[in-house]
Formats: C-alpha cells, sequence, structure tokens
C-alpha cells in the first residue's frame, strides 16, 4: 500500500513539475501554449498507462478478481496509449473527443466485464 501511494505521489509530482517547467519555458518564449498543454496531457496519458501496468501485478485470490482485473489493466493501458497518442499528433479538439472517449470506453469496458462477471456468479 506504501508503495502505490509513493508512486502515486510521485506521478503527482512529477506532472505539476513538469507543468511549472513548461509553463516558464512559454513564459521565456520557448514553446507555446498549444505545446505546453500538450506535454502536460501526454503525460497524463502515460500515468493512465503506468496505473493500468500496476493493476495485474496486486495479488487477489479470487479467480474472477484476477479476470476482471487483467480487463481492467488491459483498458487502462490501451485507452491512456490512445489519450497520449491522440493528444501527441491530432488537432486539439478532435484530440479532446477521441483521447476522452477512449478513457470513458476503457472505464466502460470494464464496468460491463464486471457486470458479467456478476451476473454469471449469480446461480440460476
Amino acid at each position: 500500500m506504501k508503495k502505490d501511494l509513493t508512486n502515486s505521489l510521485a506521478w503527482g509530482g512529477a506532472i505539476v513539475a513538469l507543468a511549472v517547467a513548461c509553463s516558464v519555458a512559454r513564459n521565456l518564449g520557448y514553446i507555446g501554449q498549444d505545446v505546453t498543454t500538450r506535454i502536460v496531457i501526454v503525460a497524463t496519458g502515460l500515468m493512465i498507462v503506468s496505473f493500468g501496468n500496476r493493476i495485474p501485478k496486486r495479488f487477489t485470490p479470487n479467480v474472477g478478481l484476477r479476470k476482471a482485473q487483467r480487463v481492467a489493466a488491459w483498458s487502462m493501458v490501451i485507452s491512456g496509449l490512445i489519450y497520449a497518442g491522440v493528444f501527441l499528433f491530432a488537432p486539439l479538439d478532435l484530440a479532446l473527443l477521441i483521447g476522452s472517449g477512449a478513457v470513458i470506453l476503457g472505464i466502460l469496458v470494464t464496468l460491463a466485464y464486471c457486470l458479467s462477471l456478476r451476473n454469471l456468479a449469480r446461480p440460476a
């Protein structure tokens, strides 16, 4: 638990430091507002990927929960990569729509899978 908290705080601190560094670089005229926004959002997408990558590494004794963990992990990793990739290359308006849609779709896939496991576990 302590390791997870430390890792989460490190990611949060790194993103804040990155945002401050980009803001300073923007104020000095080295990069524009668009680049600043993209860098911070891509870092957020990579954070989603990192969190998704850690999900299946946690021990769970229940087989159904392990299945749900794998689906949640894959959903987060794929949606995080789409989120980061789309904000890296696409126009910001389109990136917002596609990137946010990918993350929402990843959440819905996980939720639907968990609900299907719950329905399978109920006796008929």
